[in-house]
């Protein structure tokens, strides 16, 4: 009877320990890519707007994980410069969600003016738990299976049009053990942090194919002023612009309509007027340049690496 007691007071002890403590597999996770230890390229410009979350489950704490988690993997990348800009300019991705992406079309040339280069925006569509515990037991082993499916959007400022839109899945199983009798706020903490995971492993899914398509986009700044014959350039070096860079200078291109439906085809390229050359930073991201072939370069004219 004394072994007995033992045994299953050592039992006890030992899930005790184990209680709480979350072990995550593999199914469904797609490994992270390594963040690129350096970025040579010019940076483009993005204005990441709040996530919005549509499902029954996890609230606003699940458009905040969509959120950050994607800004923090922006970051990660070293490959853009994220706008604060944005949000005041666009306003949350529910607002644009709501008005059909019209507020996206009309503000454009003001995003485009601020340096802009895209919107990326978005909605948790689906986030979900099914548990499933054994049915006797002092200690039971609960498995939990997890999903989401997170909406994810891109609005191209330069040609005023959306160019990205794709729904990505995250998946992930869990297991622990547990007191049949353990407290409903220690249940409620683990279904959170379970249902952010999955949210994360969808945003993670995400960023190679937002690289992908960034790069094939074309860099655009613009002219804030001119002084004398020193030129400002809205970008510089944490944009990733080089003293010496040669950047050509273009009109604002012309937005074409359809002669009968009214609506917006795109934008044609606008003229180059000529072309300027770095020669000196100001500030944390704006830069120096002098004229260096062709004229008339007047303040908003926009620039594109040449």
């Amino acid at each position: 009877m004394i072994k007995y007691f033992v045994v299953c007071l050592s039992l006890v002890s030992l899930v005790s320990c184990s209680t709480g403590v979350i072990k995550r597999s593999n199914h469904g996770k797609s490994p992270r890519k390594k963040a690129r230890p350096y970025f040579t390229g010019v940076k483009k410009k993005v204005a990441l707007l709040k996530f919005f979350n549509e499902s029954p489950y996890g609230g606003e704490d699940l458009s905040i994980t969509a959120t950050e988690e994607l800004r923090k993997e922006l970051h990660r990348t070293q490959g853009f410069v994220l706008d604060r800009m944005g949000s005041k300019i666009f306003g949350s991705s529910k607002e644009i969600y709501s008005g059909g992406g019209v507020k996206l079309v009309q503000m454009a040339r003001k995003a485009k003016m601020n340096g802009v280069n895209f919107v990326v925006f978005g909605r948790v569509i689906e986030a979900r738990i099914r548990e499933k515990s054994d049915e006797i037991g002092v200690v039971r082993q609960t498995k939990a299976y997890t999903e989401s499916k997170v909406e994810i959007r891109i609005f191209d400022v330069n040609s005023n049009k959306e160019i990205y839109t794709e729904t990505i899945r995250g998946f992930a199983d869990d297991s622990s053990f547990r007191f049949f009798a353990a407290d409903r706020e220690s249940k409620l903490e683990y279904r959170r942090d379970l249902l952010r995971y999955v949210v994360k492993v969808a945003i993670r899914k995400s960023i190679p194919r937002i690289l992908a398509l960034a790069e094939k986009l074309e860099w655009v700044g613009r002219v804030a002023r001119i002084v004398g014959n020193k030129i400002y350039v809205n970008a510089g070096r944490t944009s990733g612009i080089n003293i010496g860079d040669i950047l050509k200078v273009v009109t604002e291109g012309v937005e074409i309509f359809d002669p009968e439906t009214g609506a917006l085809i795109g934008v044609a390229k606008g003229e180059v007027k000529g072309t300027v050359e770095i020669i000196d930073y100001v500030g944390p991201d704006a830069a120096i340049a002098i004229l260096h072939s062709g004229g008339s370069v007047h303040e908003g004219d926009f620039v594109q690496l040449y």
